[in-house]
């Protein structure tokens, strides 16, 4: 199993192109965990880690802040302001027509939205800076701060923001895969050593078994990622230009299961977390309605309670379809095989492929917005069931993991495709 690995990976390294993408992607990584590691000013270290540790939804929000918040860095925000901009732009592209039009105007329309979601993640990091302030005031790991520091402070996580996303789309451009979504790995990566010596020291031989189902499960899971990123329903294509019957057999348009990847977890987890931020930060209000307010959305939006789960499988389930939608036009295929002469046997060409397309996708896509529904909600149920404490960020940070990794090596290999065909035409 590990020599086919390591011949692809030889391969690989011996393009100089794909070998220079490398090295300026690791180059990335190392700058981003350096500053990950530099922390900002007046914080109790000991209290920050007690309260995150004490904290299920914390530890959670500490990946998809590429592992930079428990030791509240200058980049304590991590990429948490660009990716709320990037849910309220792709939400506006359904409402604003201006928008939507910019869209569908492929990569100059996309660098167009992008440049305004970069804008608005600004505002959103300086908001999220002082709510950040605030509920760590309200724990006392923070004392409240002259008008000049607490200016400082957010400017720096502003900025922190701003470096982070830069960093991701130097991967993006410059490296190999998608940026945001590396950095994300790289701090569940990061954590995953603590994440599981937590785990094992809480063991002992009487929990075996508990150990040995924990680890069964796992490999399991793993597989059924892979499975599910993998699958793909296979459309036959035809073509009114060939006579060939069987080359015009051979051709597909092949429909992920999981066209929308791990962009619904992210998105969801932003907006799941956001009732049990409101209750810890109106914990220590002096009003005692705000207060009982706030305790009782803190129970409500527990991880183990029905109601949190319900709610993040649906946030999951909604902007699978969400997503999908954005990322696969069901009429520009059509169009596209239209142009080229393409055809579904047995289908008309048109609105009647675009209704085919509709249909078979939405059928698909509700087996892959189920699927990560359930991968959001395992690590309660696991916690329920076997006991394991440390499994906050268990299916999410496993499907983050395993995503990123076959997302990484399908661009080494298309990359090598690329290039053995450029030296065949030469």
């Amino acid at each position: 199993m590990l020599e086919p690995i390591a011949r692809f990976f030889s391969k690989a390294l011996k393009s100089a192109d794909i070998r220079r993408k490398l090295l300026i992607t690791l180059a990335i990584l190392i700058v981003f965990r350096l500053a990950a590691h530099i922390p900002a000013a007046g914080i109790d270290r000991n209290s920050l880690q007690a309260l995150f540790s004490g904290s299920q939804l914390l530890s959670l929000l500490d990946v998809f802040s590429g592992g930079t918040l428990a030791n509240f860095s200058i980049m304590a925000l991590g990429l948490g302001p660009y990716i709320n901009a990037s849910i309220i732009f792709q939400l506006l592209t359904f409402v604003i027509p201006s928008l939507e039009e910019l869209s569908k105007e492929g990569e100059f329309g996309q660098e167009k939205i992008n440049r305004y979601t970069r804008f608005v993640a600004v505002p959103l990091a300086g908001l999220q800076a002082f709510a950040m302030y605030a509920l760590l005031k309200s724990q006392g790991i923070i004392g409240t701060l002259p008008p000049i520091n607490l200016v400082a402070l957010v400017l720096t996580m502003i900025a922190g923001t701003v470096f982070a996303v830069w960093l991701g789309e130097l991967i993006t451009e410059y490296g190999i895969s998608n940026g945001i979504s590396f950095l994300i790995f790289a701090g569940i990566v990061a954590r995953l050593p603590v994440t599981l010596g937590q785990t094992v020291s809480v063991y002992n031989s009487a929990d075996l078994f508990k150990m040995l189902i924990f680890l069964t499960a796992s490999i399991i899971i793993v597989g059924l990622i892979v499975f599910m990123n993998e699958a793909t329903r296979q459309i036959p294509i035809s073509y009114a230009r060939r006579v060939n019957k069987a080359s015009a057999s051979s051709s597909y348009l092949p429909l992920r299961l999981n066209q929308a990847g791990v962009i619904p977890i992210i998105f969801a987890v932003s907006l799941v977390l956001l009732p049990s931020l409101i209750s810890q930060g109106l914990s220590g209000a002096s009003n005692p309605q705000i207060a009982q307010f706030a305790v009782r959305l803190s129970q409500a939006f527990n991880p183990q309670t029905l109601l949190y789960n319900i709610f993040y499988f649906l946030l999951v389930f909604g902007f699978t379809y969400f997503y999908t939608a954005i990322v696969f036009s069901p009429e520009k295929i059509s169009e596209n095989l239209q142009k080229n002469g393409g055809f579904v046997p047995g289908i008309r060409p048109g609105s009647q492929t675009t209704k085919y397309l509709s249909g078979v996708l939405s059928r698909i896509t509700l087996v892959g917005a189920t699927f990560l529904g359930l991968i959001a909600v395992l690590p309660s149920f696991f916690q329920n069931a076997v006991g394991v404490a440390n499994l906050a960020i268990g299916g999410t940070g496993i499907l983050i993991v395993v995503s990123v990794v076959l997302e990484f090596t399908r661009e080494i290999e298309s990359q090598l495709v690329m290039r053995r065909y450029e030296g065949f035409l030469r």
